[in-house]
């Protein structure tokens, strides 16, 4: 497995990674799928405990729905399903937490069932938060989330006995911890994990798993999920500081089986994705900043459009995917604080990206495709098309292809990913034309 040759090169000195796309837009999917195809490394697609559980989640999609649908995709492109791999992000009973404890772990027990059945292959199994019945005036204790862990990974365990197959799973542990007190992020920064809180994690997990009868479990686990110091919000971005992580790095260097995946590494530079890389962060989250690139080249157009065309020919997107997130606030209400003013900004342009769960509704969808109808095969003035999108490669050559609106969104969220390619692999990466 791939993830494997991750782990082998970091501990012989080479920087190799593997980015994790956290992100179920069919767009940035198959920009995705199209960008990977000529390089024949592994896609990793991850869903989270919210987004996809077997009672559907946000998406109101179960595991095998979710492994269906990007495998559908997969089709339509011709990318090859054996460069496709599954992981399940925080994967416990975050969904469940209200709930009494032993009730909520049954449900996250089957959701990890449910997702190695579906062909889940990286499980990060998270079960750090406390549930209904948990004491709300004291932490949680190691050992009940070591206990909670273990009994996760035996739910996986059986599913690939039930499943009948050997596939072969990797296990990720850990959680960032975030500040308490709800503090200022952005002023006070956060703060980057200390290794003898790692050390106590994998010690303590490694216990509970020999007391369940599962320690042969431990030889698949292969990354600690870690704070390496890097963090966005909605007008900010924590840029990786290396010096603040060296103690983390020194130790990992010690642990031959394991590296660190990071979280929340959106919007980091290439320069710090491949910093993070090489000081053995060799896993790398990223899905808001793929669907904030994706919404940057829509209203680009829909700026364009608005020059282009009558106000009765228009989409409308603006006005109408603002209407849509005040009529249903839910997504976004309870994030963005600040003055109606400073809110109607944030929900157009916050790096959290709140709008992404927005893109799905019937109303915006028939605006975006509207939008592009009204674009394609239209003659688009060099100047205009530089005003809007001044960065995408290509424009010149392509601008009076019928599907020049499809290249701009593409190449926006191709930007992005290249970043990570250049990290984790050393590779530039184009297009893949069809």
């Amino acid at each position: 497995m791939f993830l494997d040759e991750v782990v082998s090169a970091q501990h012989r000195g080479i920087a190799l990674g593997i980015p994790s796309i956290c992100s179920a837009h069919p767009r940035v999917l198959r920009t995705a799928m199209r960008t990977y195809a000529p390089l024949k490394k592994p896609l990793l697609i991850e869903s989270t405990c919210n987004q996809v559980n077997q009672e559907g989640g946000y998406t109101g999609l179960t595991p095998a729905d979710f492994v269906a649908y990007v495998t559908s995709l997969a089709e339509q492109e011709d990318f090859p399903k054996e460069q496709l791999l599954f992981g399940g992000d925080h994967l416990g009973p975050y969904p469940w937490r209200s709930e009494k404890a032993e009730q909520a772990m049954q449900k996250a027990a089957e959701l990890v069932r449910h997702s190695v059945q579906a062909g889940y292959q990286k499980l990060h199994l998270d079960a750090s938060m406390r549930l209904g019945d948990d004491d709300p005036r004291q932490p949680l204790p190691l050992e009940v989330i070591a206990e909670r862990t273990a009994r996760l990974a035996q739910a996986a365990l059986q599913a690939t006995v039930d499943r009948g197959t050997s596939t072969a799973l990797r296990f990720v542990i850990g959680s960032e911890v975030p500040l308490p007190g709800g503090a200022n992020i952005a002023e006070t920064g956060v703060r980057v994990t200390e290794v003898v809180n790692v050390q106590e994690t994998l010690a303590t997990f490694q216990s509970a798993l020999q007391k369940a009868g599962l320690a042969h479990l431990f030889e698949q686990v292969i990354a600690l999920v870690v704070q390496p110091g890097v963090e966005f919000g909605d007008d900010f971005v924590l840029e990786y500081q290396p010096q603040n992580a060296q103690a983390l790095v020194h130790w990992i260097e010690s642990q031959p089986s394991l590296v660190f995946e990071a979280h929340s590494t959106d919007y980091q530079s290439q320069e710090d994705l491949s910093a993070l890389v090489r000081d053995h962060f060799a896993i790398l989250k990223v899905g808001p900043a793929l669907t904030f690139a994706y919404r940057q080249a829509l209203f680009a157009l829909a700026h364009i459009e608005e020059h282009l065309c009558s106000p009765a020919e228009q989409s409308h997107l603006f006005q109408v995917v603002e209407q849509v997130m005040l009529t249903h606030p839910h997504y976004w209400q309870g994030y963005y604080d600040g003055s109606p003013t400073e809110q109607a900004i944030k929900r157009k342009f916050s790096l959290s990206d709140r709008i992404r769960y927005y893109w799905s509704h019937p109303s915006i969808q028939t605006a975006v495709e509207k939008l592009l109808s009204n674009l394609n095969g239209k003659h688009i003035p060099l100047g205009l098309l530089q005003q809007y999108c001044p960065h995408v490669e290509g424009e010149r050559q392509a601008r009076e292809a019928s599907d020049l609106p499809q290249h701009i969104l593409e190449a926006s969220i191709q930007k992005v990913l290249q970043d990570y390619l250049v990290a984790c692999w050393g590779v530039h990466a184009r297009i893949e034309s069809h």
